[in-house]
C-alpha cells in the first residue's frame, strides 16, 4: 500500500519524505487555508519535494468551473492531480479530463455505488472517507472493504482505492488488510506509526548495555 500525507504543511511534506516512505500527497482548501498561504505557492513547494501525485482540490461546484480550475492546476506541475467531488458535475469534469490526459481523484465517497460511478467516469483515485462515516455510527472500513471487491471482479477498472479520513494508525493496518491501494493520512497519525513502548524500551536497554560495557572497558 502506498502513503500519502494528507497535509498542506511543507515541513510536515519535507519531514516524510526525508523518511523514505512517501508516494505522494493529498491537499484539500481547509488545509490549504489553515497554512495560511496562495494555493499556487503551496503545490509549486510540495511538488519540488515530491515525485508521487499532489492532489488539489478544485473549489467550483459546477461543470465548467471545475474544468477551468483544473486546467489550470495541470499546468502547475506534471505530478498534479486534480480532486473533484463524487457529484454529478464532478464526475462529468472528471470524464472530461480523464479523455484530456488529466488524472482525477474523486473525493468526498461514501458509498460503493459512488464508487462505481467514478470509476467509471474514469477517475484514477476513489476517495472514500473512513472516518466521517465512522464518526455516524456507520463503519467506514467496510466501505473499503466493498470498493476493493468490486473492482478486483472487473479487469478494465484501474480506479486505485485511496483510503481517506483516517484518524488512527489502527485504520491504516485495516486498510492495508482490506487491500487499498493508497492511504492518506495526517502527520499525527504517521508520527503514530512509529511508536510502540518495546521498541522504546529495547532501544533504551541496548544502550544502557553498551554504555555499562563501555565503562566497564574502561
Amino acid at each position: 500500500m502506498k502513503f500519502f500525507i494528507d497535509t498542506a504543511d511543507i515541513d510536515e511534506v519535507r519531514k516524510a519524505a526525508d523518511i523514505g516512505i512517501l508516494d505522494g500527497v493529498t491537499t484539500n482548501p481547509s488545509l490549504v487555508a489553515d497554512s495560511g498561504r496562495k494555493l499556487k505557492d503551496v503545490v509549486l513547494d510540495i511538488c519540488e519535494i515530491v515525485d508521487g501525485p499532489v492532489s488539489v482540490e478544485v473549489t467550483a461546484t459546477d461543470r465548467e468551473g471545475m474544468l477551468e480550475e483544473a486546467r489550470e492546476f495541470a499546468t502547475w506541475a506534471d505530478n498534479t492531480v486534480i480532486k473533484v467531488p463524487l457529484t454529478p458535475a464532478g464526475l462529468s469534469a472528471c470524464h472530461t479530463l480523464a479523455g484530456e490526459g488529466i488524472d482525477c481523484n474523486v473525493t468526498l465517497c461514501f458509498s460503493a455505488n459512488q464508487a462505481l460511478l467514478a470509476a467509471r467516469a474514469g477517475a484514477r483515485f476513489i476517495s472514500p472517507f473512513i472516518g466521517r462515516l465512522d464518526d455516524i455510527g456507520q463503519r467506514g472500513m467496510g466501505l473499503i472493504e466493498d470498493i476493493v471487491q468490486m473492482y478486483s471482479n472487473y479487469d478494465y477498472i484501474d480506479t486505485e482505492v485511496l483510503a481517506a479520513s483516517i484518524r488512527h494508525p489502527r485504520h491504516v493496518t485495516e486498510s492495508a488488510l482490506a487491500g487499498a491501494d493508497v492511504a492518506t493520512i495526517p502527520a499525527d497519525v504517521i508520527d503514530q506509526l512509529f511508536q510502540h513502548p518495546k521498541t522504546d524500551q529495547g532501544l533504551q536497554k541496548f544502550l544502557d548495555d553498551w554504555n555499562a560495557s563501555e565503562a566497564n572497558s574502561g
